[in-house]
């Protein structure tokens, strides 16, 4: 074990303490490992197996460490999930806790689709949308049209809109193809007859701003290799098929199976107005089985926060892990992403990442009646990320954020992967220089704190719509991201915890001084009352009181962990632990009645949200990030991070605490225990290795 002494820490403005200590993994702890066992039993009295879940000890307070624990256990076993979306929390939550969460996430990471361009689909669950974006705003939410000739798999099209799969292809025009049936699963099934097949829907209306896309579910078996398939439209007040009007998609083949084309209209200069008809035309078609399952108008719900979060996802697994091969075969992936995200939202120019998407652009879907009732805007305020009834989008902070971390990790892992060329590591996707991404990260953070710090609220804003008007209801949640992740000035970050505080207070807020912590657990996730800023979908939100849906004035309790993690940065330890131990406290109560569930059924304390009903409050069932809370000591006060190398540690302990001692650290190929002591002395105990061998 080689280990280096150095001091302060890579971030922005960092606080200091104590000495750091920097360990590099090079024959991981053996040659000390009997010295250090036998120095942390004597420091903490603790034994701890390889196969052992995580322990959290600090010397007189045992029984918030053990709350801790049973936080982590109630919610570390469902903190999986293969969507995009969750990539920036549940492995970072997770994969330093065993075998189990590093073999999830290898698979599906390397699982993960990404198309040509480079965005890395969502990943949700089936909808009736873009088919790798979020599943909903559905073509039947937007007035838009969709053609079905199964609904297998589609369970919102069944149990939401009943919808009936079509039995005849009555009404549609079929060229160069005879109609060899309807199956349950395939859909329609066609024969071609002639070298072009054309298959033509019947007469429709919708506007073509919910229909960027045409979503195409469909097989081919027997296509030759020069066919390029494509789809056409007419507008109102139109006979003739334009040639020039075309979409083209991916060809495929039989091994292919049912597969998903979302078509980019939009993309096309001539696509503005009302459609009224679609038309799929198939050429070198001859003798090829066609079916198609549906065709719809298809909002685009992609997220543009998911090349971030896979590039995040996939630094944390291989920082924790040291998995060689996973790199080698996921690294041009992770190129590929950022590439796409940075010419996407052209972010080199604007110094931020700008989202100029199809009902992105960060105006509301709702137009607000002077009799106090609201009116959808068909097509507007289609949701970006985790608040996905928020129109962020435009000139978009929260997908900044996530930009910014990515990038100072790319920028990490490519200056390991130059460092080491033993490694193997190929230079697919296109390799970044590690210092132009460090420069482009610090253009990043230059611009977020000018372009999104209100003055006049003093605090940044959600987002910018392409209009210029900027959207502040006091976004908790993303200003304590954003001081985690190392954006703000330190004396916005002052500002940020001074005002959630209420030493000041925010001249229109709802919620001040106090009240802002009202669910004790953590902070609203908004401040100001929102009742004109949403999707169109969600079409009377004053009907719902303040705080009774999560993001107007509710909260969720994993996002507590940015405020422990915020305040540790800003106010040092003794404050963070204060968050923590009102949190804690909290919980007890909670417990104490039987769970989450018995404890909010008593009127006055709020409604939960979660297995579909609206509510206020979040801690389960989908709430996945609850697992985060606990985090904070590892992350936080411990400030440990794992790198290709090693680990690097920077504890900052309470004035309470005599010691922290963390078991069970899964790392690279080793289980290590780390304790840290308030003198700044560091023990690492070598477990065993991952799997308990």
């Amino acid at each position: 074990m080689e280990l280096c002494l150095t001091h302060g820490d890579h971030r922005p403005d960092p606080p200091t303490q104590a000495e750091s200590i920097n360990v590099r993994h090079s024959g991981f702890c053996q040659r000390q490992g009997v010295f250090l066992i036998a120095c942390l039993a004597s420091i903490v009295g603790l034994q701890s197996r390889a196969d052992d879940p995580p322990r959290f000890v600090v010397p007189g307070h045992e029984q918030s460490m053990k709350s801790l624990e049973e936080l982590h256990a109630l919610h570390a076993p469902q903190a999986f999930n293969a969507c995009t979306l969750w990539d920036g929390v549940l492995p970072h939550a997770t994969l330093w806790t065993g075998p189990v969460p590093r073999q999830r996430y290898r698979a599906a990471l390397l699982a993960r689709p990404i198309d040509r361009q480079g965005y890395v689909a969502t990943q949700q669950h089936r909808g009736l949308a873009h088919s790798d974006g979020w599943p909903f705003p559905s073509w039947q939410q937007a007035g838009g049209k969709g053609f079905h000739f199964s609904t297998l798999g589609d369970v919102w099209a069944l149990q939401i809109f009943n919808l009936q799969p079509l039995t005849s292809a009555d009404g549609w025009e079929i060229d160069g193809a005879t109609v060899a049936g309807i199956d349950p699963v395939r859909g329609l099934m066609l024969q071609a007859t002639s070298d072009v097949v054309t298959i033509t829907t019947p007469p429709f209306r919708c506007g073509t701003i919910v229909a960027p896309f045409a979503r195409i579910e469909w097989a081919a078996r027997g296509l030759a290799a020069e066919s390029r398939p494509a789809v056409s439209w007419l507008l109102e007040g139109e006979s003739a098929w334009s040639p020039e009007r075309r979409g083209e998609f991916p060809r495929l083949a039989a091994e292919d199976g049912l597969t998903f084309a979302n078509v980019p209209l939009y993309r096309q200069p001539a696509y503005a107005g009302i459609l009224t008809r679609y038309r799929i035309v198939i050429d070198h078609a001859a003798g090829a089985e066609i079916d198609l399952k549906s065709l719809i108008t298809a909002i685009d719900t992609r997220h543009p926060t998911n090349g971030s979060l896979f590039v995040r996802a996939s630094s944390d697994y291989f920082n924790w892990t040291a998995d060689l091969p996973f790199l080698r075969q996921n690294i041009g992936r992770m190129r590929q992403a950022l590439h796409f995200t940075l010419k996407e939202f052209a972010v080199r120019e604007q110094k931020h990442v700008w989202v100029r998407w199809v009902g992105h652009d960060g105006r509301s879907g709702l137009d607000s009646l002077p009799d106090g009732t609201t009116k959808p805007r068909l097509g507007l305020g289609v949701g970006n990320n985790y608040w996905d009834l928020l129109p962020f989008g435009g000139h978009d902070a929260y997908a900044t954020i996530y930009l910014y971390t990515a990038l100072r990790r790319m920028a990490d892992l490519e200056r390991a992967i130059a460092a080491h060329p033993a490694w193997g590591i190929p230079g697919d996707g296109g390799p970044f220089a590690a210092d132009d991404l460090t420069a482009l990260a610090e253009t990043v953070r230059a611009d977020f704190q000018q372009r999104f710090w209100s003055p006049a609220t003093g605090r940044f804003v959600g987002w910018i719509d392409g209009e210029g008007k900027a959207y502040d209801y006091g976004f908790t949640v993303m200003n304590l991201e954003a001081i985690d992740a190392g954006l703000p000035a330190p004396e916005q970050a002052r500002s940020i915890l001074d005002w959630l505080d209420g030493k000041r207070e925010v001249e229109g807020d709802t919620s001040r001084g106090a009240d802002i912590y009202h669910w004790r657990f953590g902070p609203r996730s908004t401040t100001r009352r929102n009742v004109e800023t949403y999707a169109w979908v969600w079409s009377q939100p004053q009907l719902i009181p303040w705080g009774g849906q999560v993001q107007d004035g509710g909260g969720v309790l994993g996002f507590s962990y940015y405020d422990v993690m915020a305040r540790l940065e800003v106010n040092g330890p003794d404050d963070a632990w204060r968050r923590l131990e009102e949190i804690l406290a909290w919980f007890g109560e909670v417990q104490a009645e039987g769970g989450y569930r018995p404890y909010y059924t008593k009127p006055g304390r709020g409604t939960l949200q979660g297995g579909g009903p609206p509510g206020g409050l979040g801690f389960d069932q989908e709430f996945l990030e609850s697992v985060l809370v606990p985090q904070v000591l590892l992350y936080g006060f411990l400030r440990f991070r794992p790198t290709a190398e090693g680990f690097e540690t920077h504890p900052r302990l309470p004035q309470a605490w005599p010691s922290l001692t963390i078991t069970g650290i899964h790392l690279h190929d080793r289980v290590i225990s780390v304790t840290a002591e308030r003198g700044g002395q560091v023990q690492i105990n070598d477990v065993g290795t991952v799997g308990g061998k």
